[in-house]
C-alpha cells in the first residue's frame, strides 16, 4: 500500500514535535543544558545543570537565571555564538567548576534571525573518561604556550634599545647639556620632543632615553613617518582588524602602538604626519586607547612616546599644516640637539668613534686622523651633521691605503680641489672658502672676506655663514623659502639660524 502524502500542516506539526522530542532527550541525557536569549541573559537551565551552580558561586537557580552569561560562566563562548550566528559543536571549557566537554548552537526564529543560543554540557571531567585525548590536548597546549613565550621573548629582544645615553658622544658644554636633559626626562613618563637638524643623533638619543627609563625591559618601537606612504600610516599606527578591507590579513595585524604596549614608541619626523591623521594620533596620546582600522573595538595601551623632527613645528602650526593641540601634547619635554658646527670641540672624539665603527664593519684596519686632517674637518659647516661626517670619513677610510688620514684623503669626499688656491665657492661649496683661507691659500681672499686678526676659526665660519645668508635674502628680496633653496639648506634650518642670530626681524 503506497504511503499517504504528508500535508503541509502535518509536516509543520511533525517538525515541532521532533524538535520538542530532541530537546527533551538532550535535557535528559546530557550532563546539563541552558538557554540564553539574544541579550546574552540566561533564561532557562536544566535540572542537571543545577548541580554546577554551587561551584560557580550561586546558591540556587533564582540567583543564576536572568544574569548575563558572561557574568556567571567564566570562559564561555555562548555570547560569541549569539553574535556570530555560528555554532561551536565541540569545545573544552575550563573554569572554577571544572573541565567540561561542551556544545553550543544558535537558536533562530521562523525568519532565520538569531534569538538566542543553546549550550550543552556533554561530559564533565573529561580528563578522567577521555584520558588519552586529554593528555594529547594538554601536551599540544603546553607546546603552543612554550612557542608563544619564545616568540614573545625573541620579539622583545629584537626591540630592545640599541644605544644608551653614553653613546651620544661628546664632552662639549652643548653635548653635556643634552645628556643631562636626556637622563632627567628618562625618569619620567611624559612625552619627549627631540628637535634638531637631520643627522644630529635624535634616534640614538631616543634609544638612550628608553634604555635609561623604567620601560627598558619592554619594547622600543620606531616609526619613520616620512618613510611610510600616507595611505598606510593609519594601519601602521593603529593596526588592521581581520578582513577590514580586500587583501587584509584574515587574522588582522597589530599596529605599532599595540606592538609598543608597555614600552616606548619613537615617532621620527613627526612633522611629516598628514593633517587628517593628527587628530587620531592626539587621541591615542591623550587617552592611551586606539581603534584598529575596520574595527569598532577600543583597545587600551600603555605607551610612552618620544617624537623627533627637523622641521619648524611652531611655524607649521601658524601656517595650519600642524595641529596646535597635537604640538602642545608633544612639546611637553623638548630637547634641542645642537648641530655639529655648534660643538666642534667634539669633532675629534666623534671622528675616532666613527672610524672605529667603520673599521669594525668593514673589516679593515683602524685608521686615524692627522692634526691637519682634523683642522680641515673643523673648518667645514657640516650641513649634514654627524651623518655627513660619517660619510666623509667612510669614503676616506675605504679609499686610502695609509693608516693615518691626511687632508688630501678627505678632498674627494669634501668636494675640495687638490690645489689650495681654487675658488671653492664656485664649486658649489661656499663653506670651503674658509678652509682655503685657513690653509693659507695662494689666491688672496676677495675684499670683505678677510678673516680679522685674532678671530677663531669658529668665529670666521660664523661670520661667513651670516654674510652668505644675508646676501641670499637680499638677492631674493627677503623670500626665505627661495633663500633657503639657494643656500642648499632646509627652510627650517634657515629660520633656526636667523633666530639664533636674532636676525629674523631685520633680514
Amino acid at each position: 500500500m503506497p504511503a499517504l502524502p504528508v500535508l503541509p500542516q502535518d509536516a509543520d506539526s511533525l517538525l515541532k514535535l521532533a524538535a520538542q522530542s530532541m530537546f527533551d532527550l538532550y535535557a535528559q541525557t546530557v550532563q546539563g543544558m541552558m538557554v540564553v536569549d539574544r541579550e546574552h541573559r540566561v533564561v532557562w537551565i536544566s535540572e542537571g545543570y543545577k548541580r554546577f551552580l554551587p561551584a560557580l558561586g550561586f546558591a540556587g537557580e533564582h540567583e543564576f537565571v536572568g544574569r548575563l552569561i558572561e557574568e556567571v560562566v567564566p570562559n564561555t563562548l555562548l555570547a560569541q555564538v549569539i553574535d556570530s550566528g555560528q555554532p561551536i559543536m565541540l569545545d573544552l571549557l575550563t573554569n572554577q567548576a571544572g573541565s567540561f566537554l561542551v556544545s553550543r548552537v544558535p537558536l533562530r526564529d521562523a525568519q532565520g534571525r538569531v534569538i538566542g543560543a543553546l549550550g550543552m554540557v556533554l561530559m564533565d571531567h573529561p580528563e578522567s573518561t577521555m584520558q588519552p585525548l586529554m593528555a594529547k590536548l594538554g601536551h599540544l597546549q603546553r607546546e603552543l604556550a612554550d612557542a608563544q613565550r619564545q616568540l614573545a621573548a625573541e620579539q622583545t629582544r629584537n626591540r630592545r634599545a640599541k644605544y644608551t645615553i653614553a653613546a651620544y658622544i661628546g664632552a662639549s658644554p652643548a653635548a653635556m647639556e643634552v645628556k643631562r636633559q636626556a637622563r632627567r626626562v628618562a625618569g619620567t613618563e611624559s612625552t619627549v620632543l627631540l628637535l634638531g637638524e637631520t643627522g644630529t643623533g635624535k634616534e640614538l638619543l631616543a634609544h638612550g632615553i628608553h634604555a635609561a627609563s623604567a620601560r627598558a625591559a619592554r619594547p622600543f618601537v620606531g616609526v619613520n613617518i616620512a618613510a611610510v606612504p600616507d595611505t598606510l600610516l593609519e594601519a601602521e599606527f593603529f593596526g588592521v582588524a581581520p578582513g577590514a578591507y580586500t587583501g587584509a590579513d584574515r587574522k588582522g595585524r597589530d599596529g605599532k602602538f599595540k606592538v609598543a604596549d608597555g614600552g616606548t614608541l619613537f615617532l621620527d619626523e613627526i612633522g611629516d604626519m598628514p593633517l587628517p591623521l593628527q587628530a587620531k594620533l592626539l587621541r591615542a596620546l591623550q587617552e592611551q586607547e586606539l581603534e584598529p582600522l575596520g574595527s569598532n573595538q577600543v583597545i587600551k595601551v600603555d605607551v610612552r612616546v618620544i617624537a623627533a623632527t627637523s622641521r619648524d613645528l611652531p611655524r607649521m602650526v601658524a601656517e595650519g599644516s600642524f595641529r596646535a593641540d597635537l604640538y602642545y601634547r608633544l612639546n611637553v619635554l623638548p630637547i634641542r640637539l645642537p648641530a655639529l658646527r655648534e660643538r666642534l670641540d667634539d669633532l675629534e672624539a666623534l671622528s675616532d668613534a666613527l672610524l672605529e665603527d667603520i673599521s669594525r664593519r668593514s673589516g679593515l684596519p683602524h685608521k686615524s686622523l692627522s692634526a691637519a686632517a682634523l683642522d680641515s674637518l673643523s673648518a667645514r659647516l657640516w650641513p649634514g651633521n654627524i651623518r655627513e661626517l660619517r660619510n666623509v670619513l667612510e669614503q676616506a677610510a675605504l679609499m686610502a691605503d695609509d693608516l693615518v688620514l691626511q687632508p688630501q684623503h678627505l678632498q674627494a669626499a669634501l668636494g675640495l680641489a687638490a690645489a689650495p688656491g681654487i675658488d671653492a665657492a664656485v664649486r658649489g661649496n661656499p663653506e670651503a672658502a674658509v678652509v682655503a683661507h685657513a690653509a693659507n691659500a695662494v689666491a688672496p681672499a676677495p675684499a670683505g672676506q678677510q678673516v680679522e686678526a685674532g678671530q677663531t676659526l669658529a668665529q670666521a665660519v660664523g661670520d661667513l655663514e651670516a654674510r652668505l645668508i644675508g646676501e641670499a635674502l637680499a638677492r631674493h628680496r627677503g623670500n626665505k623659502v627661495a633663500a633657503a633653496k639657494a643656500l642648499g639648506i632646509a627652510r627650517a634650518t634657515l629660520y633656526q639660524k636667523l633666530a639664533e642670530r636674532g636676525a629674523g626681524a631685520e633680514l
